[in-house]
């Protein structure tokens, strides 16, 4: 049985369309926004969802999105909360793949087979481990595709030719391809990197690409798009979410924001089709 994100990247092939992935970080601004922002994606032309699961040290996240993850975690954001969110979701829309990104340290805490067993049971589909280089697979990657979980790898521009088969010799699902060395939200994503970048992937795996990290405007993303299958938004989604919340407005006009905010995206990128 194929998995939901190989039917969704099957599907948008199919139609000649380009993918959109938004992503949020799981418990900001509050656990209750957040459920409501996740159910509102796809209203919204969200083909798959990210969700970052907040650590105390995200290393690889730049600063709006370590900031969203301490206000997570001072709402009282665990895993086994993320995952009855899921839960909630996945009892309105049984066809959006949902992706879990995050550090390997609350998973291994919280214990790798109990872990993967409840995601499976409340409907994720992926996994994205930062800080968990290939030759830990038998930790947790080799576990996960053994259930059913997509393992999905990051590469960068500064992956070399030798190691780039050897990452996604257990890859699935898709290739998250990052558009520049360094943090999330932390510079202006290059196109001709990303494309090098593309091209290298496109030799080792036949898999669709999806390419993310320092994309800030509709343009851009659009732009992003023309050698890859889908894009990442991160960081301004984020961003926007907490200056949102953060205004004086009602919580129903709050959430029409941040979706109108969100749409602007899907719209730009979904104008895109596939050479």
């Amino acid at each position: 049985m194929n998995s939901r994100i190989f039917e969704t990247f099957l599907k948008l092939k199919k139609n000649n369309r380009k993918g959109f992935i938004p992503f949020i970080t799981a418990g900001d601004p509050t656990i209750g926004m957040s459920l409501d922002i996740i159910k509102s994606l796809p209203k919204v032309g969200a083909d798959l969802i990210e969700i970052g699961m907040p650590f105390s040290d995200p290393m690889a996240d730049g600063k709006i999105i370590q900031a969203s993850s301490l206000r997570a975690l001072k709402e009282g954001i665990t895993i086994e909360k993320i995952l009855e969110m899921i839960s909630k979701f996945r009892q309105e829309n049984a066809t959006t793949p949902i992706v879990l990104m995050g550090y390997f340290n609350p998973i291994y805490n919280f214990g790798i087979d109990k872990f993967l067993s409840y995601c499976k049971e409340s409907g994720v589909d992926g996994l994205i481990i930062v800080d968990l280089p290939y030759e830990h697979d038998s930790e947790l990657c080799i576990p996960a595709r053994k259930s059913g979980l997509d393992f999905i790898r990051l590469i960068a521009p500064t992956t070399t030719d030798e190691r780039m088969p050897l990452l996604l010799n257990q890859s699935s699902g898709f290739v998250y391809c990052i558009s520049l060395s360094g943090i999330t939200g932390s510079k202006e994503a290059q196109i001709k990197v990303v494309n090098d970048t593309i091209h290298r992937i496109r030799k080792s795996s036949d898999l669709p690409i999806a390419v993310g990290f320092g994309i800030k405007t509709p343009q851009q993303a659009s732009e992003m798009l023309l050698s890859a299958d889908a894009t990442v938004i991160g960081s301004i989604i984020v961003e926007k979410i907490n200056e949102i919340y953060s205004s004086d407005k009602e919580d129903n006009k709050k959430l029409k924001l941040i979706n109108d905010f969100i749409n602007t995206f899907s719209n730009e990128i979904h104008k895109q089709v596939r050479n």
